[in-house]
């Protein structure tokens, strides 16, 4: 039986950061929207505990840079294992609350509780968490850069109309990396790229591909 799209649009949380529209010097972006499992957070499949919440290499630095350049940040992220029956609302919101308080309060949290068969425009590589959080945020999407770990991160923000940096980790599929317009070795390094490098297409090699991944949340 063919399942109909889901029409349900993804989950908004405002957290607790100072919101609204900033004033954003010229030549920045307007927004930076980072993915969490494997890029702010261990990738800990299918994670409803916070206790088991652990950031990655340089990512307070990152966000912290990020903030201090006056750029809202948010966090948009896939969260299949709702659909699965694995993870709660409740759940994925004591996560949301855990990552807040290690990093500071996050301006808008996107997410997809949608499984890969629904059809939903929002799980990523659609471009639909990109767009709300730019929406919620009063950002054009044009103006946005979304940091990633996989293929799927920096082909929403394409597909949205924003600018993808993608950071490799051992899951990043080499062809991913290919495909990438901008590439990072590590999280500090892509906000760097995205606070001083004009426009689309230029990128920076990682240091060899990581290897192929399974399941991609």
């Amino acid at each position: 039986m063919t399942r109909r799209p889901s029409t349900e649009g993804p989950w908004l949380s405002d957290g607790d950061g100072p919101g609204g529209m900033r004033r954003v010097a010229a030549g920045l972006p307007a927004a930076v929207l980072f993915d969490r499992d494997g890029t702010l957070v261990e990738d800990v499949p299918y994670n409803g505990d916070p206790e088991r919440v652990r950031l990655m290499p340089t990512a307070r630095g990152a966000v912290e840079a990020v903030r201090a350049a006056g750029i809202p940040v948010g966090v948009v992220s896939n969260q299949s294992g709702v659909a699965r029956g694995l993870l709660t609302r409740a759940q994925v919101d004591a996560v949301r609350r855990r990552v807040d308080a290690l990093l500071g309060p996050f301006d808008v949290w996107a997410v997809c509780p949608h499984g890969p068969d629904e059809g939903c425009g929002c799980r990523k590589p659609e471009p639909g968490l990109v767009l709300a959080a730019c929406e919620r945020l009063g950002v054009p999407a044009g103006r946005a850069v979304v940091i990633g770990d996989i293929g799927a991160d920096v082909a929403a923000a394409r597909a949205a109309g924003a600018r993808g940096v993608l950071v490799p980790t051992p899951v990043t599929r080499a062809e991913e990396i290919e495909a990438a317009d901008t590439v990072a070795p590590d999280l500090l390094a892509a906000v760097r790229l995205a606070l001083t490098l004009p426009g689309r297409g230029a990128a920076m090699a990682s240091s060899g591909a990581p290897a192929a991944g399974e399941e991609r949340r």
